[in-house]
């Protein structure tokens, strides 16, 4: 090979490796939590839920839903997904982010500012009090409202989570059409790992958004 065309190789090699470290850096993480099933599986587990109209929200309180719990040291659930769901987040000694960028996937609005982000309850927490968390101890609630392990919680921006409020996917979709087969996937793995119920509206919605997976 000659050094002109190994040269024209590195050149082209390194202007690919510099381009993609460029949109790597540009591009912030998506935020994604942990436990969000295939599309078979989501399918069978709606399935298999079951329809029932909801209940009253009579009695319902956040206080019942103790959050945000501690996980380790300073660090609570809040500021645990924002440093998982998050870019470059910095810390400071009491876990709280000052600095970072996060993406949202409900609307595609990218942050600067911990203050711009709120925790999604993917399912929220009157909803599941309607769907049978009524019924729970404390304790559960609490472990509901601070589920790490399951699709339950999602950092997005603050305003689209505010009007979303406690609806269900019958009600409320991200405005961002093509997040809603992933949003019914973590929406009734959610449902399906907690037992809760969901009513026939909620159930159509569900199966309509794992129908664009």
């Amino acid at each position: 090979m000659s050094t002109v065309n190994k040269t024209a190789r590195f050149s082209t090699a390194s202007l690919l490796l510099a381009g993609a470290l460029t949109l790597s850096l540009a591009t912030p993480a998506l935020a994604t939590p942990p436990g969000i099933p295939g599309t078979s599986t989501a399918q069978a587990e709606l399935n298999a839920l079951t329809v029932a109209a909801e209940g009253s929200s009579s009695g319902y309180s956040r206080d019942k839903f103790p959050h945000w719990s501690t996980v380790s040291g300073a660090c609570n659930t809040r500021e645990q997904v924002l440093k998982r769901d998050g870019t470059n987040v910095v810390t400071d000694s009491s876990c709280a982010a000052t600095s970072g960028r996060w993406f949202s996937p409900y609307d595609g609005a990218t942050w600067s500012a911990a203050s711009d982000v709120d925790i999604d309850h993917v399912v929220p927490l009157a909803e599941a009090w309607r769907s049978g968390a009524s019924g729970w101890t404390t304790s559960r609630r609490e472990q509901f409202a601070n589920d790490l392990a399951g699709p339950q919680l999602i950092a997005v921006t603050d305003n689209v989570n505010q009007a979303k409020g406690d609806q269900d996917p019958a009600l409320w979709k991200p405005p961002t059409t093509s997040y809603w087969c992933t949003y019914a996937k973590m929406w009734t793995r959610t449902k399906h790992r907690w037992g809760l119920t969901v009513n026939s509206a909620e159930k159509s919605a569900l199966q309509s958004m794992l129908g664009r997976c």
